[in-house]
């Protein structure tokens, strides 16, 4: 018997002894050697120059037949974009409102109607009815062929595990490399023009669709597929009458998400496709520094958002009607004989008065003034609050997360200067709790409050790189085995050796914190809307909003509020990533087997019984899947953010963009990605090891 096995250490603890005992020791040469710091710039790969190669290859060869394939996809492709715009444009404005008035009502009754015609006339009041429909042509065309290529990704994912294999770590780049990163090579093949920006979103807005196909149908009960199986249904029968059916929830939140994701790229496709849409009003308004005018403009997105996703969600779920045999064609269709009446009378109208073919510039409402005085009243007023909100998050949380205690610690940031006695302090303090976790709680506690310990201290950007790859891939084998450990540490030394490991680092770090808040205050909201129907009915809104207001948009108030800085990346990110934890708890919730629940009940369980040892458990994999999104958006928004004076990967980004060097932003766009996806198949594989552990079904 080994030593450590008299003084009853498992392999479990020897393991993360030495890899943080490791870790400390390359901190302390840090000062002597300093490669195992800093990875010396002669020792880095030319990737971005071998991109920039390839490009340069790809361009002399481009000429030829690929151009011409490329550019007639573009051109057959620009006839329904275009065609679309010209005709919602040419329709009168009240019979398009009246016209999805009645759809509305048919979907939901006439709450959403009444909510459909308000939001519509906003639209027309504020002066961007034109603007809308150009920007509704897109998303027209971009949802739907969304939704139809990611369904049958996510069916080919559910029954090929080989073709999940590829699909999932494409739909990951494709999620979180930046759309800035692929703009040039998308720019090149298609050309400028609305098509461009239709691809564009129809890339970005695709992995929802097939994320949540392939749970959904992993989801269906074994019961219900056996019951199919002995009333003799045939493949297809199973998968069209029992599997969709049964899984029609899930994919139904998948749609709504490729509806969010695709509304969320209108700005990225009014750069990259010069078309006079809202997303370019938007843009227009941010490039001023007017958050009234953006505001105003990014509103009438989210409410397209919200139409189309009340009207989409209420038609599939509405149970159809069926009459009595004779009952007269007028009976049968009243919603279709309503629509075309009210089409006839409104049109006719608009040929008389002036004013329902075309809305009078002088009727338009100015609402933007307000809105940007209100900004000023709130940052005059609230300047004590706000500067007391931002000084201590930055100097007591975020800054010891960057840069460490021993960098932080100083009597202008917390008032008195660090010591040895405070250093020994914190030591034997983290020590202590150490011990105390491992011997009453769990070993994997201990873990991680000694790397919390490690990162607190010395901060994230200052450990050197092997101790961070070697504390990762520890993590990596023990959730995920050797597979995801190899993969792992592959991702992160790519980071290393292509000399975007600092800026990495920085994106780790304000990742981290933004995605640690999504998850507590999201999933505590997702909760509290899954037990009530009413707090449920006021967040929906505010999430449609916040999903599909594009993300220059919530830098503006940010900016305006807390300045320049990481704290205002924070905040942005977070507004941003959260709604994906906050939607999927709350479906994971809301869908759990009645039969399990009632069980549950039955055996006298109390409310937060219920909660944390059935719910809780059994929406896991919704959860996660929330989760994984928050993260992807989280990386997402990190482009955006750089623009706020952060110095990360996505500060890289925009570099390469500017400078025209196309492998130096793939490079940057390539390490967000990875980051994302190391983070993904962690949690991911930490969740199946759980379900695993509970004994409950994937």
């Amino acid at each position: 018997m080994s030593l450590a096995q008299k003084m009853g250490v498992d392999r479990f603890t020897i393991q993360w002894l030495s890899v943080l005992s490791f870790t400390l020791i390359c901190i302390a040469l840090k000062p002597y050697w300093g490669a195992i710091g800093t990875y010396p710039a002669e020792w880095q790969l030319p990737a971005a120059d071998a991109l920039n190669a390839a490009m340069d290859w790809f361009l002399s060869a481009f000429d030829g037949l690929f151009k011409r394939f490329f550019r007639s996809i573009a051109w057959a492709l620009n006839f329904p974009v275009v065609g679309i715009s010209d005709f919602l444009k040419w329709v009168p404005w009240p019979v398009m409102i009246a016209v999805v008035a009645v759809v509305a009502h048919r979907a939901s009754g006439w709450s959403l109607t009444l909510f459909t015609v308000l939001a519509m006339l906003y639209m027309v009041v504020i002066g961007h009815w034109d603007k809308s429909m150009n920007s509704l042509a897109l998303v027209a065309l971009s949802v739907p062929l969304a939704v139809s290529i990611g369904f049958v990704l996510g069916v080919m994912g559910f029954y090929s595990a080989r073709s999940e294999r590829f699909i999932m770590p494409t739909l990951d780049l494709l999620q979180t490399v930046p759309a800035f990163a692929y703009l040039i090579p998308i720019i090149i093949l298609f050309g400028f023009g609305p098509v461009v920006g239709l691809i564009a979103s129809v890339m970005f807005a695709v992995a929802p669709m097939v994320r949540n196909t392939i749970v959904g149908l992993r989801a269906v009960p074994p019961e219900i597929i056996e019951s199919g199986l002995m009333s003799g249904a045939t493949p297809s029968q199973l998968f069209f009458q029992v599997r969709v059916p049964t899984a029609l929830k899930q994919i139904l939140l998948g749609i709504n998400q490729t509806t969010m994701a695709a509304l969320s790229m209108v700005i990225i496709a009014s750069i990259i496709g010069g078309t006079n849409d809202i997303g370019w009003e938007v843009l227009s308004g941010i490039r001023k520094a007017q958050f009234g005018e953006s505001l105003l403009a990014g509103i009438v997105i989210a409410l397209i958002a919200m139409i189309m996703d009340r009207i989409t969600v209420g038609l599939a779920t509405r149970q159809a009607t069926i009459y009595p045999e004779g009952t007269s064609y007028i009976s049968r269709h009243p919603y279709l004989i309503a629509a075309a009446v009210l089409t006839a009378v409104l049109w006719a109208a608009s040929l008389v008065i002036p004013a329902l073919n075309e809305y009078p510039e002088e009727w338009f409402l100015s609402l933007a003034q307000p809105l940007n005085d209100g900004i000023a009243w709130v940052v005059l007023n609230w300047k004590a609050g706000i500067t007391s909100i931002k000084t201590t998050a930055f100097f007591y949380l975020m800054l010891p997360a960057k840069i460490g205690l021993q960098n932080t610690i100083s009597p202008y940031s917390w008032g008195f200067a660090l010591t040895n006695v405070h250093v020994a302090g914190y030591a034997i303090a983290m020590v202590l709790a150490g011990l105390a976790l491992w011997r009453w709680s769990s070993k994997t506690s201990a873990a991680a409050l000694g790397i919390f310990a490690i990162i607190f201290y010395f901060g994230l950007t200052n450990l050197p790189w092997a101790g961070v790859v070697a504390i990762v891939g520890l993590m990596a084998y023990q959730i995920g085995g050797r597979r995801l450990a190899i993969g792992v540490v592959l991702g992160l030394l790519f980071l290393v050796v292509t000399g975007i490991w600092p800026e990495a680092m920085l994106s780790v770090y304000l990742c981290g914190l933004a995605v640690l808040i999504c998850f507590v205050i999201g999933s505590t909201l997702g909760i509290l809307m899954s037990e009530s129907e009413r707090f449920s009915a006021f967040m929906r809104p505010i999430n449609d909003t916040l999903q599909t207001m594009p993300q220059f948009v919530l830098l503006i108030p940010a900016v305006m509020i807390f300045k320049l800085g990481d704290f205002t990346a924070l905040i942005a990110i977070v507004l941003y990533a959260i709604v994906p934890t906050i939607r999927y708890t709350e479906h994971g919730l809301r869908n759990l087997p009645k039969e399990v629940l009632e069980a549950a009940n039955s055996m006298g369980t109390t409310k937060l019984q219920l909660l944390f040892q059935v719910k809780l458990p059994l929406a896991m994999p919704s959860i996660m899947l929330g989760l994984n999104q928050t993260v992807l958006y989280a990386v997402a928004m990190l482009v955006i953010s750089a623009l706020v004076g952060t110095s990360d990967l996505g500060q890289l980004v925009y570099i390469g963009l500017g400078n025209g060097d196309f492998g130096f932003g793939i490079v940057a766009g390539l390490g967000m990605a990875i980051l994302a996806i190391i983070t993904d198949r962690m949690i991911q594989a930490a969740a199946q090891r759980r379900r695993e552990e509970t004994g409950m079904s994937v």
